[in-house]
């Protein structure tokens, strides 16, 4: 099996159970995860997994609004972790990036450029979780023959994307999620996955199994 590193934790969600969910998703893929909120331990020397996944919610938080939240809570990404994840990049490794992992990272000024987009305060924002309904894009690979879903998650609004990033699914006209070269690897985002709801979902479950096979310059051929 493929090895995976999922990076988790961080406030405002439940990564625990998140990460869980996303770990089973995956494994009925061929990729076996390992999960820790340890990130900056984890990424301190060279990666020797296939797959690192980032599903975590752990920035500076400089605004305003958090200002009161413990000091403890506040992140940021250590030089070696920024060379581990370029590195793995170079090697062909995959990224993939869950939903709050485009706020992760703010003291990095390249993160977004790995990623394909960023969270900006006060623009970005989401309506309140709820039902919403995804609609599904092009011939990519990831998507191909898939359906439109209904899911229950957090619409992520007015992220900053870049401009060559082409939406493999959105919702209410707004990018969701993409997949893209970086160096020699492959980075793939979704924006999805607030919690264990949206992984309960049958079609968004076979999107990220072959999102993974994808990362991983494997045949995407997981069941429709």
């Amino acid at each position: 099996m493929a090895r995976n590193l999922i990076l988790s934790g961080g406030l405002f969600h439940d990564f625990a159970a998140t990460s869980a969910a996303l770990a089973e998703v995956l494994a009925e893929a061929g990729v076996e995860s390992e999960i820790t909120e340890d990130i900056a331990g984890a990424l301190s020397e060279p990666s020797e997994v296939q797959l690192i996944t980032v599903n975590a919610l752990r920035w500076q938080m400089t605004q305003d609004r958090f200002a009161d939240l413990r000091e403890e809570w506040r992140f940021g990404l250590p030089a070696e972790a920024r060379t581990t994840i370029l590195d793995h990049l170079d090697r062909g490794g995959g990224l993939l990036c869950m939903h709050s992992a485009s706020i992760c990272f703010d003291d990095w000024q390249g993160w977004p450029r790995v990623l394909g987009g960023s969270w900006t305060w006060p623009k970005s924002h989401h309506p309140p979780l709820g039902w919403t309904g995804v609609r599904v894009h092009g011939t990519h690979p990831v998507v191909a023959g898939l359906r439109d879903f209904d899911v229950v998650d957090e619409v992520y609004s007015d992220l900053d994307v870049l401009p060559d990033v082409e939406p493999l699914a959105s919702s209410n006209g707004q990018p969701l999620i993409w997949a893209r070269p970086v160096r020699r690897g492959r980075v793939f985002y979704d924006a999805l996955g607030h919690d264990t709801r949206s992984y309960d979902n049958e079609i968004h479950r076979t999107l990220l199994q072959r999102a993974a096979l994808w990362l991983l310059k494997r045949p995407v051929g997981i069941r429709d």
